[in-house]
């Protein structure tokens, strides 16, 4: 069967479980669908506590493992509290020394969360391009001076080093690598079975617009903004959408603007703008092509939507 590409997850006190299994499950996924990995599991000590007060328990010591250039070793965040933990600096230290060792060896170093911090803290951002959850970018830059932080990007790859912003980020991420080593079709496969309907790259920003316009509770504008995401080829009215969520027209438009600050017609341009940002990089693809993809009329449409939106 050859040799099996290591996925290690090392597992800190007060690990954010989110951030730890959106890349498990991602892995898994592909392990289950045919992929050559093999996911192992360490941390300090057998048991852990994760923030929400879950316990792990039968895990292995980190110095214990064997990796091999090409695997990957995952750093997920953890409860920020837990950030100075200066009663274990002796046990960080020799953390961050093996961690310096495994880059050497040609080890893939990722990161989720704030587990940016143990990267840097190990001396591994030097230098190098990186980015963290949003709520700790002013902090991150203020500890490390020598990083260049990417406040407007989701994960970040510099050489064999990725970054990662958190929680939904990390699968993202692992989607990404994944795609680095297989073909689309795999990694859509991963993202259907994930209920991922749509994939973002490390340039879509921390706010996407596929999260933006969300934050609110009315069940019948998420279905309809559901629903525009997986049918933004198709060219509808507002009376077609209206059926789709059981409103009048009249009441659809008042409704949308009401619970996200936008109308219909301004959220469908920006599905479409991101739409056709991601579609750009699709090697060989046609510019009528991502035009007919991402509901335009045509390419001259498109021409003039890239330069209003300078992309």
């Amino acid at each position: 069967m050859g040799h099996h590409t290591q996925i290690v997850f090392f597992i800190p006190p007060g690990v954010h479980m989110l951030d730890l299994s959106g890349p498990i499950q991602t892995f898994f996924e592909a392990a289950r669908l045919g992929g050559n990995y093999k996911l192992l599991y360490c941390a300090f000590q057998p048991d852990i506590d994760d923030a929400s007060g879950l316990h792990f328990a039968r895990l292995e010591h980190y110095s214990q493992l064997s990796l091999q250039a090409g695997d990957y070793l995952f750093i997920p965040g953890f409860d920020k509290r837990l950030l100075p933990d200066k009663r274990h600096q002796q046990q960080w230290d020799d953390f961050y020394a093996w961690l310096r060792q495994q880059h050497e060896l040609g080890v893939n170093l990722c990161s989720v969360c704030i587990g940016s911090f143990v990267l840097g803290r190990a001396g591994l951002l030097n230098g190098r391009k990186c980015t963290t959850h949003w709520s700790m970018l002013k902090e991150f830059r203020k500890e490390l001076r020598n990083t260049e932080v990417l406040d407007d990007q989701l994960f970040v790859k510099d050489d064999n080093i990725y970054t990662s912003a958190g929680i939904s980020a990390g699968i993202d991420l692992a989607l990404f690598i994944l795609e680095e080593n297989h073909d689309a079709l795999f990694v859509h496969k991963i993202a259907r079975e994930l209920v991922v309907y749509f994939r973002r790259s490390g340039q879509h920003t921390q706010e996407s617009v596929y999260l933006n316009y969300r934050n609110h509770l009315h069940q019948g504008i998420h279905q309809l903004q559901d629903w525009l995401i997986e049918h933004l080829a198709t060219k509808s009215t507002i009376e077609e959408m209206a059926q789709v969520v059981n409103m009048s027209s009249r009441n659809l438009t008042r409704t949308f603007k009401q619970q996200t600050g936008i109308s219909v017609h301004e959220y469908i341009t920006l599905l479409r703008v991101e739409r056709a940002r991601t579609l750009q990089h699709t090697p060989g693809i046609t510019m009528d092509a991502i035009a007919a993809q991402c509901g335009f009329e045509n390419v001259r449409q498109l021409q003039r939507i890239r330069k209003a939106h300078l992309f």
